[in-house]
């Protein structure tokens, strides 16, 4: 069984979504980070960071693993799925991880911040995080044009690219233009495990009032007592 410590963002979202694609049963611990909850000593004993996502496993000693990309990896090899074992593919599933991790997460999620919720409108800081993750999705969209997926077969490169490709406009970031990465998203989507893992701990729709809230559906591999 794994306790996961998690909140409802992109980030919180790759922790879920691999859980579910991987059929693991875990118990959801929400860490509502709107209430600081995430300083606490009690958290921050799992994770020293103080942000979520974080896993405890309790059948490895109760282990606990914190930052979104390490936990992929730990589930990834735990259950040796999501990730080639050989030395070239495996790399190349950690490249395009570390891709999202140093790259596209930051950058859009700076654009987030800067477009939805800093107090002042920045046009120059929106428009440089927004740039940047335009930039991103083109290197996306061009890997995208020859793969299926970013890495050969499915894997947790593609599960955390998604968690964040799928709030782009959330962001203020058009991707009509990335005709490959559209590709991508769509079919994404359509996994009902990626589906169910976006509704931990509890649904929330990012899209903008014009669009329409996804339906999401389901069995899960939560277990609540």
């Amino acid at each position: 069984m794994i306790d996961l410590y998690t909140w409802t963002t992109p980030n919180g979202w790759k922790a879920s979504a691999t859980l579910e694609e991987l059929g693991l049963a875990y118990e959801v611990k929400p860490i509502d980070i709107t209430s600081g909850i995430q300083k606490e000593a009690a958290y921050t004993a799992i994770n020293p960071n103080g942000r979520i996502p974080a896993i405890v496993d309790r059948n490895n000693g109760d282990f606990a693993v914190f930052e979104s990309g390490a936990i992929m990896m730990y589930l990834a090899e735990k259950t040796g799925r999501l990730m080639p074992t050989d030395s070239k593919g495996r790399s190349e599933v950690i490249q395009w991880l570390m891709f999202q991790m140093g790259g596209l997460g930051p950058m859009q999620g700076q654009a987030n911040v800067f477009y939805r919720y800093f107090p002042e409108k920045l046009p120059s800081a929106i428009e440089r995080y927004q740039n940047e993750t335009r930039r991103l999705y083109g290197v996306l969209d061009a890997r995208l044009s020859d793969n299926e997926f970013l890495t050969g077969d499915f894997s947790i490169a593609d599960i955390a690219h998604w968690s964040w490709v799928r709030i782009h406009n959330w962001a203020g970031v058009n991707i009509d233009a990335f005709e490959n990465l559209k590709r991508w998203l769509s079919q994404l989507e359509a996994r009902p495990a990626l589906a169910r893992g976006a509704a931990v701990p509890h649904a929330t729709s990012f899209n903008t009032p014009d669009d329409e809230a996804d339906a999401v559906s389901g069995t899960s591999n939560i277990v609540t007592k």
